[in-house]
């Protein structure tokens, strides 16, 4: 498994508000045996996520997903494949959607939690976030000359990436407020500037409902806030049937409506999606839970100019992709990744990581430093 595949999704026409494009993703038929619901923390959102016993870090954590993979009958009670509430965190509201009900939020979180029943608490995003910051983290393996001894003994320890939160993305609030859902949908991809800022898929229609807003509550990454910032309105879709004359009956009408969304269709994974789904990906497994897997992944930091994604997914037995949530990372992201995998490919050889970037050891050490690895090296190098 080294691709995203998100067979069983269609997309639906773009819907437009200035510089933000929604497209929306919609399944033939939810996936059958697992469910997602959220769970609500109190307070601003920061919160402490331990990694073990000696591994922890600060960030917004302004909620998490419980992962339902009971499966059964249509009875309506956990195990049946239906909406059940999840353990301590979703109430039913009648013909409503599903409302959330908020907990007294621990002091520490743990990346992911086993949950009576078949149920798996994660944090979404964090899984993604965490495998970029861990990207390397030990640090030189060898005592080359060049390493301080903080380099050899803590590696990259402390490390830190920016992001911003949804609301601080111009225009994303509000398109997510006007804009209906349709009937089956369950995910969505988010472009700002038409540069695709997130994308996110959910097993079931319901979950989507639920999940929708939390959207604005997400983390994105400094290329998206600026796109949104700057960025002029991007042009809204509109079916073009031609001058109408081999339009006579409503029969003909739809068929040319629906030759319109299958030209979207097409358009938009050959153009706006490539980015995403034509990548090739490492896949790290975090959890497998029965028939699903919960896995992370990262791009290969390749230097091509194209926007590059990290993520976390939930797959089935075949591969299909249930749930979905991506960051995109910026263009310094990008060069600190690929900076680390030259270093580490070269034992962290300063003269043989050199040569493989085709530069001078002088110039390395000035990108090292550039990167916020300055720390890592000796003050004289």
């Amino acid at each position: 498994m080294n691709r995203l595949e998100l067979t069983g999704l269609t997309t639906r026409p773009a819907q437009v508000w200035g510089g933000v494009r929604l497209v929306p993703l919609v399944r033939e038929a939810p996936v059958e045996g697992l469910r997602l619901h959220r769970e609500v923390y109190e307070g601003l959102g920061a919160g402490l996520v331990e990694l073990g016993p000696r591994n922890h870090y600060v960030s917004y954590i302004p909620h998490g997903l419980v992962a339902d993979w009971s499966s059964g009958g249509e009875s309506g009670v956990p195990g049946s494949g239906r909406q059940s509430a999840a353990y301590g965190t979703q109430l039913g509201g009648g013909q409503d959607a599903p409302h959330t009900v908020r907990l007294p939020r621990p002091a520490h979180h743990r990346m992911a939690k086993r949950r009576p029943g078949d149920r798996l608490r994660f944090l979404p995003l964090h899984l993604a976030l965490e495998g970029y910051l861990a990207l390397h983290f030990g640090g030189p393996s060898t005592a080359w000359e060049e390493w301080s001894r903080r380099a050899l003994r803590d590696g990259l320890s402390p490390r830190a990436e920016d992001a911003y939160l949804g609301w601080s993305v111009r225009g994303l609030g509000e398109a997510l407020r006007i804009f209906e859902i349709h009937p089956d949908q369950c995910g969505v991809m988010v472009y700002v500037s038409d540069a695709l800022a997130a994308a996110f898929v959910v097993p079931h229609p319901e979950d989507y409902r639920l999940l929708h807003a939390s959207l604005v509550e997400d983390l994105y990454g400094e290329l998206v806030h600026q796109y949104a910032l700057y960025g002029a309105p991007v042009a809204e879709f509109g079916a073009r049937l031609g001058d109408g004359a081999h339009i006579r009956t409503l029969a003909d009408l739809r068929a040319a409506a629906r030759g319109q969304e299958r030209a979207w269709e097409e358009a938009h994974e050959a153009l706006f999606a490539l980015e995403l789904l034509d990548s090739s990906y490492g896949f790290d497994r975090v959890y497998r839970m029965g028939s699903f897997t919960l896995w992370r992944f990262l791009p290969p930091f390749v230097r091509d100019g194209s926007g590059q994604h990290i993520g976390e997914t939930i797959t089935d037995h075949k591969g299909r992709v249930a749930y979905l949530k991506t960051f995109r990372l910026s263009d310094a992201q990008i060069r600190r990744g690929y900076l680390l995998h030259v270093l580490a490919g070269a034992d962290w050889e300063l003269s043989r990581a050199a040569e493989v970037l085709g530069s001078s050891r002088e110039e390395l050490v000035r990108r090292i430093r550039a990167a916020g690895f300055s720390e890592l090296l000796k003050g004289n190098v």
